[in-house]
């Protein structure tokens, strides 16, 4: 039997008790509760440690990951899993190759869609592309993301961008799809889209920037009837060494700012990114002024934000 252990805050394991609660069983020694759902045993410890076994429980720990505490996995992943990373990660010579990245954003955002972008960058291009600057959207500030977004549409380089919009991710989520499963597939939708572009263009692989293991990534392909394209290959933070993934993130990113922007000026008040105590606050004066039901079209209504902004209304 697999298992994932990942570490949450105090507060991230009481929302997690309170999600499973139909689900709960005695929970052994040292741990603050343990649940069985979806053949995934879930138990989680004082520590701050949750252990997740099963079946299925890389499925079930991605509906956490964006709250896991820093973002980091704690314990290594099976050896099945490892095996699977290794068939899928790219040698070193796809870097400086002709390939496609992908790359998303707004992900960790309460507020705005989100977007992804597939790239297509050509060898001759990669060092072009480095001399303007192109590297993860993280790195650099928001208007230096739009301006080098703005660029790269300028030299047509090969892209296909898409956005999911925050009323069809709720409507997602509240259909049982995980943000992962969402992810993937909007990944999917802009690679399949480049494809039909690039027509005959050679390419040696696709480099997704991977937020779950493969074998995930291709059991939610395979729930909607997708399959994997030949020569993918997964590795995290991707957009550090492949400058198509750098380029997918930054058009990624520049969509996103756009749509925020967007918003911000449908509803009248300037949305923040993030998901810091301060959306927190911002929820609440929305709520009071706008109505709680307007949240489903500017926000992913299922962080914890959204009942961590009651103690403010």
């Amino acid at each position: 039997m697999g298992q994932i252990t990942e570490e949450f805050t105090e507060q991230v394991m009481k929302e997690m008790k309170a999600y499973y609660y139909k689900s709960l069983e005695k929970a052994p020694p040292g741990a603050i509760f343990r649940a069985r759902i979806n053949n995934v045993v879930i138990t989680a410890y004082r520590s701050g440690k949750v252990l997740f076994q099963g079946d299925n429980n890389a499925i079930e720990a991605e509906k956490w990951s964006h709250q896991r505490k820093n973002q980091i996995p704690v314990k290594k992943r099976t050896e099945s899993s490892s095996q699977h990373d290794r068939v899928y990660k790219p040698s070193s010579s796809l870097f400086t190759s002709s390939h496609i990245g992908s790359d998303e954003s707004g992900t960790g955002d309460y507020f705005g869609p989100v977007t992804a972008c597939a790239v297509y960058v050509t060898e001759t291009q990669i060092t072009e592309l480095q001399r303007m600057g192109i590297q993860d959207s993280k790195a650099i500030s928001d208007k230096t993301v739009q301006h080098l977004a703005k660029e790269l549409v300028e030299m047509k380089i090969p892209y296909s961008l898409m956005n999911l919009h925050n009323e069809k991710y709720n409507q997602l989520q509240r259909s049982g799809w995980s943000q992962g499963k969402m992810k993937t597939m909007i990944h999917h939708g802009v690679i399949e889209s480049l494809l039909k572009k690039m027509g005959a263009a050679p390419y040696e692989g696709i480099l997704v920037d991977q937020f779950c293991n493969p074998p995930v990534y291709i059991n939610h392909l395979r729930s909607e009837g997708k399959t994997l394209p030949e020569k993918s290959y997964f590795m995290t933070k991707a957009e550090n060494y492949s400058i198509a993934v750098a380029a997918g993130s930054v058009i990624a990113r520049a969509s996103f700012l756009k749509e925020m922007d967007r918003l911000s000026n449908e509803i009248g008040f300037t949305l923040l990114k993030g998901a810091s105590q301060k959306v927190d606050q911002l929820i609440a004066l929305i709520i009071e002024t706008k109505g709680r039901d307007i949240l489903s079209s500017i926000a992913k209504v299922h962080f914890a934000n959204t009942k961590k902004a009651e103690k403010y209304l």
